[in-house]
């Protein structure tokens, strides 16, 4: 298992770590097989989605923010249960297939660390399972 680290600069935003997680895909040196991606955090979460236009991840956290606003009053002492949901919401985990050494995603898709709770520095796991032939 590998590990990227990725510094988040907001409070709320989605990071592109489409790059970073292909890169230790390849590494691996598996020919064709399963790129699992897991965040081991509370308040950020996993994505695929669009990553040609930037718009799509405004509108996702726009919308995430109306569903669950982050001045929602929570009992949790921290304050930061919002960010707890919003994680939920996206999940904490991705699986992509691995075809000739490469993450095999659609023309537009992208991995995403969703952070709801920062700017900090998040761990992102990355495990490649697979067969060399």
């Amino acid at each position: 298992m590998d590990e990227v680290r990725v510094r988040t600069r907001a409070h709320q935003e989605m990071v592109d770590i489409t790059t970073e997680v292909a890169a230790v895909a390849a590494k691996a040196g598996w020919r064709d097989g399963i790129c699992y991606v897991f965040v081991p955090h509370t308040t950020a979460g996993l994505t695929l989605n669009e990553n040609w236009d930037v718009d799509v991840r405004r509108d996702s956290l726009d919308m995430l923010e109306g569903l669950v606003p982050s001045d929602t009053p929570c009992r949790h002492g921290e304050g930061n249960s919002p960010a707890h949901l919003k994680a939920s919401l996206m999940g904490f985990h991705v699986a992509v297939p691995l075809k000739d050494g490469k993450l095999v995603l659609g023309s537009w898709q992208g991995i995403y660390l969703c952070e709801f709770d920062g700017p900090r520095t998040r761990r992102v796991l990355v495990e490649v399972v697979g067969r060399s032939a």
